[in-house]
């Protein structure tokens, strides 16, 4: 089967899936949460400066900065769909390096420091203590549940990474104005909203394709290896 029908199909039936799961909409939030970094670090990396990041129960967020205009605003809009879709495969990259436990370490570091750093909104704030809570109970609870947990977010991270950018193009097509950072980049570029949310859905396709590479190749390893188990058995 073609590997990019593969991954679009596997992405349906995870996205499905995964939103049986109790409670699994309130940890899709973690994506906006990389999202948001992602606008934060580009605007420090650049000089410039961050007020605040706002995250919200409905799954969007605002990060408010001053940059100076031009290109350094221009790579601020940017970064932030497309650290989200780098994300999704440094998750499996550790998936696939069996480092979960330090995984859950750095998300939750991460998480702090959105606190001290960043965050203002009283929801966001919220939020993130619980989630620190959460995953330093999966944490401690180690095992194969603190695996299945890490596996977990891996997958909303990876169908948000994606699903942004879908809707972001449907509000480029029917509503330009609110098409978000595409909105933006096309107020500052020659580039209309929809082509904006197209390169992003692209790059977070192919960012998907790698991701579920890293989860097939960990399969098949750990599938070969028992295999040879029960061989020498």
């Amino acid at each position: 089967m073609n590997k990019w029908i593969k991954t679009i199909l596997y992405l349906v039936g995870a996205a499905i899936l995964t939103r049986l799961i109790p409670f699994s909409s309130w940890f899709r939030i973690m994506d906006t949460m990389v999202h948001e970094l992602g606008h934060a670090l580009a605007t420090l990396a650049l000089s410039g400066r961050v007020l605040s990041i706002e995250l919200n129960p409905d799954h969007s967020g605002v990060t408010y900065s001053l940059v100076a205009p031009g290109w350094k605003s221009l790579v601020v809009s940017m970064a932030g769909y497309i650290p989200a879709s780098l994300f999704s495969v440094l998750m499996f990259y550790v998936y696939a390096r069996q480092k979960q436990g330090q995984g859950l370490l750095a998300i939750t570091v991460t998480a702090l420091l959105m606190i001290i750093l960043f965050v203002r909104n009283g929801y966001g704030i919220w939020w993130l203590s619980i989630f620190i809570v959460i995953t330093l109970v999966f944490y401690l609870i180690g095992g194969k549940i603190r695996n299945a947990y890490y596996l977990l977010l891996a997958f909303l991270c990876l169908e948000e990474s994606v699903m942004g950018p879908v809707t972001l193009l449907i509000y480029g097509v029917i509503t330009p104005a609110r098409a978000g950072d595409a909105a933006n980049l096309a107020h500052q570029t020659p580039l209309p909203a929809v082509v904006w949310a197209l390169i992003f859905l692209a790059f977070a396709l192919w960012c998907a394709k790698l991701a579920l590479q890293l989860f097939w190749g960990r399969r098949s390893a750990s599938g070969r290896s028992l295999d040879m188990s029960a061989r020498l058995r």
